[in-house]
């Protein structure tokens, strides 16, 4: 049975539990807002703004789930890296996850200072609706739309990133690097 919290080996079932979940929930916020912005604008499309409601919602619950991940991973150690991992590469994992945080963090204000300038309501699950960030301001929704998009590619890029070095780590290195994200 897997422990909750981290030890210098591994990381505990809470960490596995908001590493999945995210990777997870992020890569179908990621195919949700790459299906929804190739929809058609022309005219009242009720699917195109059912799925943009969605996709505010689960970015919001993104954004929670972050703080939560975030305060949890500066409350438990992090597992040791893999013996004989040099050190450029022991930096670009801390840098890798740096980004990611970063992105996490960024991707979901972003939408939200976003609807905010377009004067659009972010919904939180119907339950809420989230304080606008801004004053409505056209040009910096034109902006921040950009910004959101661009954020999204550099959070693929990083996805595909991480991906590739777990495998690498278990196939080819075949160290247990991948394996203490698994239960």
């Amino acid at each position: 049975m897997v422990p909750w919290t981290n030890d210098i080996r591994r990381y505990g079932a809470v960490a596995m539990l908001l590493h999945w979940g995210m990777a997870i929930l992020l890569a179908g916020l990621l195919i949700l807002g790459l299906y929804m912005v190739a929809l058609p604008d022309a005219g009242y499309d009720r699917r195109k703004i059912t799925l943009i409601l969605v996709h505010k919602a689960v970015g919001m619950l993104a954004l929670g789930l972050v703080l939560v991940r975030a305060a949890w991973r500066t409350a438990n150690p992090l597992p040791a890296f893999a013996a004989g991992l040099p050190g450029w590469q022991q930096v670009a994992a801390r840098v890798v996850h740096l980004c990611f945080y970063a992105l996490m963090l960024a991707l979901p204000l972003t939408g939200w200072l976003m609807s905010s300038a377009g004067g659009y309501p972010v919904p939180v699950f119907e339950w809420f609706n989230a304080p606008d960030l801004i004053a409505t301001d056209e040009h910096l929704f034109r902006a921040l739309i950009a910004l959101h998009r661009w954020l999204a590619y550099a959070l693929v890029v990083l996805l595909a990133l991480h991906a590739g070095a777990a495998l690498w780590h278990h196939f080819a290195r075949r160290d247990d690097t991948l394996r203490k994200m698994l239960p």
